[in-house]
């Protein structure tokens, strides 16, 4: 898929120009940002191309293909029919997630994060005054599942919403139909919103098989935020287009409300035109690329287990982002931090920003060429080695 590695420093890019400021220091590769250094689709390449040739950039639309596209893409991909009424943008799935918060609750309210869990949810319900409640995962022999009986202890009168991660970030759960039952009952039940971040819907290993939460029955898409887009899935995060998914049409008109008064929700020029190629021409390359993730997940978790024992690798099931388990080298989160950037010369995600319970864990991402893994994880190696651990 990557026959050599594209130079991505000086073009802006947050994961290789950011990594002075963020680590203190240039000499490291960078493994962190969620996104991927492959080449976008071709398909995408030339329809922006295509757009980009007539020379006026003004204020746009969603056009009809740009929903269209949408409906067929989430019909084919998940089996769930959705209609165009039910579809609102977001620049981004953090910014949709904080206008739900702001939209559908009130200040002093109780939301649900199941952490480990992505640091901007952390963010989305205490920026806005709401009280946050955790309903950790559970974490038994490697693998991690919800923990039902925790969350139905947390609810209370004040509980309004709860923010789920499916595909999880970063554990790489994709949570079975079961649980997501489970979870959409217990919601219904007690008059709770689902705001569900489904950005890594696409990047799903098999024989997993992601289920969005609001197409199980039409009881769980009435109290259901869908979030999805084609950033993580075709590498085009900086093109800011998502697709919010809200059949309710309270909830929606009170989502809407917000984009509205903030200016959001028109269209963007390149970000469409991207979203539509993506979706309607992509699927070959994804196909190719999920082959080429999965390579590189088991390459690396081979490797670990072979050659660093002491480090323990959550075999995820979706994503391109691994989590390290590395409480056996028996550091501090700081220690941890400090060793895999000033001795093994990586950067990765510190696995503390994903909630206490991430302490003595780091996230990696293996969306880049094999070259550049080898080399990483040559260098974690030595660094351990050195180490003696």
């Amino acid at each position: 898929m990557i026959r050599r590695m594209i130079n991505r420093y000086n073009t802006d890019c947050l994961k290789f120009d950011a990594v002075e400021e963020v680590f203190g220091t240039k000499d490291i590769i960078p493994l962190w940002v969620a996104d991927m250094d492959i080449s976008a689709p071709n398909v995408i390449r030339r329809a922006l191309r295509q757009r980009v040739k007539h020379p006026i950039y003004g204020y746009s639309i969603h056009n009809e293909c740009f929903f269209k596209t949408i409906i067929s893409w989430i019909k084919d991909r998940f089996e769930w029919e959705i209609e165009k009424e039910w579809i609102t943008c977001s620049p981004g799935i953090v910014p949709a997630i904080n206008i739900a918060v702001m939209s559908m609750t009130e200040k002093g309210d109780e939301i649900i994060i199941q952490p480990p869990v992505y640091p901007p949810f952390f963010n989305a319900v205490t920026d806005h005054d709401r009280s946050l409640i955790t309903n950790p995962l559970k974490y038994e022999n490697g693998r991690y599942t919800i923990d039902f009986d925790d969350l139905k202890k947390k609810i209370s009168a004040k509980t309004k919403m709860i923010i789920l991660c499916n595909p999880h970030n970063p554990v790489g759960r994709v949570f079975s139909k079961d649980e997501l039952t489970e979870l959409g009952n217990i919601c219904i039940e007690n008059n709770i919103i689902i705001v569900s971040d489904e950005i890594h819907a696409d990047i799903v290993y098999e024989p997993h098989i992601h289920i969005p939460i609001a197409s199980l029955s039409k009881e769980f898409s009435d109290i259901t935020v869908t979030c999805m887009a084609p950033s993580k899935t075709f590498n085009i995060a900086g093109f800011a287009t998502s697709e919010i998914i809200i059949e309710n049409e309270e909830i929606r008109n009170k989502f809407r409300y917000i984009t509205q008064t903030l200016h959001i929700c028109g269209g963007n020029i390149i970000g469409d035109a991207a979203l539509i190629a993506a979706y309607d021409k992509g699927k070959p390359w994804l196909k190719r690329t999920l082959k080429f993730l999965k390579e590189n997940i088991d390459f690396v978790m081979d490797y670990v287990k072979e050659n660093i024992p002491s480090i323990k690798i959550i075999d995820p099931e979706s994503t391109f982002l691994l989590w390290l388990d590395c409480r056996e080298l028996g550091m501090s989160q700081k220690e941890l931090t400090d060793f895999f950037v000033k001795e093994a010369h990586l950067g990765l995600n510190d696995g503390a920003m994903f909630g206490e319970c991430g302490e003595g864990f780091m996230r990696m991402n293996i969306g880049t060429c094999r070259r550049t893994l080898k080399k990483a994880l040559k260098q974690l190696k030595d660094a351990v080695e050195k180490k003696g651990l």
